[in-house]
């Protein structure tokens, strides 16, 4: 456990969540990219991890658990990635199964937005597109959409359909900040804000989302992340320093072809930063 350079990548999918590659590939394609410490933090489920660690195990690399929960914050959908949790801890595992508890459903009213938008049958084959239906997501949805020929490449549709404000857009109460947090805290991890830049807040709910972060016990943010440009990794990177945060760095790899950067090809840390595989076990 040091601060030295790492090529860690702290946040990708598997097709336990919306990923395309299981997670034994995720695993095997980290490794073959250079990765040496890896979380695999699929969305609202630890389902992929035994199977991760099992192959990273074969392979020597160094891996972590996490988790990426899904919160809803001042209206916006905000991501907040566990890293070293336990994945048999109690707490978390009753939060998690929570919240997808209310993915199909939700899907469900997607599919039939988008059907009164002219684009029909999309809930139907995004559930036979889906490895895990219980996990089912906006990026199933758009791979459907994709299937079908209606739209060229994931990102359009999202573009077109799936983002706020558009057709096929469903609105989603998922986990408070604080609860997502806490069910982090109790399985022994560290709470951290993923890809801040994603998210539709100004400068002043920016503030805010980090002012509750921390109280409730929120220890870090990715500075470096798939989603930010060089412009954003400068601000995080600020904003980390000022306020003491734990700096993360990570791919948000989903699958090849369909993610901005592969796993383990981002950027360095930049200076000056704590970064957090420095209190991470695997680290």
């Amino acid at each position: 456990m040091n601060d030295e350079p790492r090529n860690a990548d702290l946040h990708c999918h598997s097709n336990a969540s919306d990923g395309w590659m299981s997670p034994a590939e995720v695993v095997r394609r980290a490794h073959a990219n250079g990765v040496d410490l890896l979380a695999l933090t699929d969305h609202d489920t630890l389902a992929g991890l035994d199977e991760a660690l099992a192959e990273a195990a074969r392979l020597g690399l160094d891996m972590v658990c996490g988790v990426e929960v899904s919160v809803t914050f001042a209206n916006e959908t905000v991501h907040i990635v566990g890293l070293g949790v336990d994945r048999a801890d109690a707490t978390l595992r009753a939060g998690l199964a929570g919240l997808r508890a209310g993915r199909i459903e939700r899907a469900r009213r997607m599919g039939a937005a988008l059907a009164e938008a002219g684009v029909p049958g999309v809930f139907e084959r995004a559930m036979r597109l889906a490895s895990n239906p219980e996990m089912i997501g906006r990026a199933h949805l758009a791979r459907a959409i994709v299937d079908a020929g209606h739209q060229p490449d994931v990102g359009t549709v999202f573009r077109h359909y799936l983002a706020k404000g558009k057709p096929g857009y469903v609105e989603h109460r998922w986990a408070t900040l604080e609860d997502a947090v806490a069910w982090i805290r109790a399985a022994g991890g560290i709470a951290i804000v993923a890809h801040p830049a994603r998210y539709r807040l100004d400068a002043i709910g920016m503030e805010h989302l980090f002012d509750r972060f921390a109280a409730c016990g929120g220890e870090g943010v990715e500075v470096v992340s798939g989603a930010h440009d060089d412009d954003e990794i400068a601000e995080y990177a600020q904003l980390a320093r000022r306020r003491g945060l734990l700096a993360s760095r990570a791919s948000d790899f989903h699958g090849p072809g369909e993610s901005r950067v592969d796993l383990g090809g981002c950027l360095p840390l930049p200076a000056g930063l704590k970064p957090v595989w420095a209190r991470l076990q695997g680290g």
